[in-house]
């Protein structure tokens, strides 16, 4: 099966584009947090083929690249520095703060104010630029931890004194519930919400419909399921995604992230590989076009749920 790879630069004026409050960016961007090691922690194996397909993703028209400074740690944002710096002027680099990385890789909540301040200049500092397009702010509301968690308010009003003294320009949050949101857009004007979803996990139906009336961008991650819960061999095991897929000459993994920009216009996709070669299968997802048809049979996949392990 010939699979679909993008035939012209995603430059072209038909690309389609999305916004994250007022900036514009393409629907399929980049996530870079797969460029770490194992487990988000550490190098890659490859530190050169991780430059390359940062390059690549901006080759072909990537202007919407999300990464953390706890991804490695530090290790993702220096890659894209070294490979993208000085950066493109359409270029946005999206972080998110409220976490750190112990020293056996585990994931700490970190979400005082005045650590997400830090955490912001540290994104700054090693990405080697005076403004971030925009920072997520990562809550834990949505892992069952337990753990009593810092008051939304002052976390808001920290990022917002930062972007009014121009060092972010606009605010995200991630892993919210619905009240959380509502809140966030009300205090803090916060233009994205980036919650789990894919067609493997609809658990969060409710958020895309919020996000909707809103009038904000959804940013899903685990867009593919996760590896938690097998979700690249459930999609290529899946009966009615696999025959889409083959109506459309795609692989199963492309019909699952064109199923996701078919849910609204203000869905923006930000798929993460350290291969150039599935680097350029997900950006094709952007001239994949399901019909009503398709759309039908893709209901019928089922739904198996959130992963236990977060991703931050």
């Amino acid at each position: 099966m010939e699979l679909s790879t993008p035939s012209a630069p995603l430059r072209q004026a038909d690309a389609p584009v999305g916004r994250l409050g007022s900036l514009p960016v393409r629907r399929v961007g980049y996530g870079a947090m797969q460029l770490a090691g194992p487990g988000v922690f550490g190098p890659p194996a490859d530190p050169d083929v991780a430059r390359t397909v940062l390059r690549r993703a901006v080759e072909l028209g990537v202007d919407h690249i999300d990464t953390a400074q706890f991804y490695g740690p530090v290790v993702v944002n220096t890659l894209i520095r070294e490979a993208l710096h000085p950066y493109p002027e359409s270029l946005r680099i999206v972080t998110k703060v409220g976490a750190e990385r112990g020293p056996a890789g585990e994931w700490i909540p970190s979400q005082r104010p005045e650590q997400l301040v830090a955490q912001v200049h540290d994104n700054l500092r090693t990405l080697g630029t005076e403004q971030l397009a925009m920072v997520n702010l990562r809550r834990f509301e949505l892992d069952g931890l337990g753990a009593p968690e810092s008051a939304l308010e002052d976390q808001l009003a920290a990022l917002v004194a930062l972007r009014e003294q121009g060092h972010v320009a606009e605010i995200g949050v991630s892993n919210v519930g619905a009240e959380s949101l509502r809140r966030s857009v009300e205090l803090a004007g916060v233009v994205s919400v980036q919650n789990p979803y894919s067609i493997l996990d609809r658990g969060d139906d409710s958020a895309l419909a919020l996000s909707r009336e809103l009038g904000i961008a959804f940013v899903p991650y685990f867009p593919l399921g996760s590896a938690v819960t097998d979700g690249l061999a459930r999609l290529a095991a899946d009966p009615q995604v696999t025959s889409v897929a083959d109506r459309h000459c795609a692989t199963p993994a492309q019909i699952a992230l064109a199923w996701l920009l078919a849910q609204g216009e203000n869905v923006l996709l930000i798929p993460g590989t350290g291969s150039v070669a599935h680097l350029e299968q997900n950006l094709a997802v952007a001239e994949i076009v399901l019909d009503a048809e398709d759309l039908a049979a893709l209901r019928a996949t089922v739904s198996i749920g959130r992963p236990e392990a977060p991703e931050v």
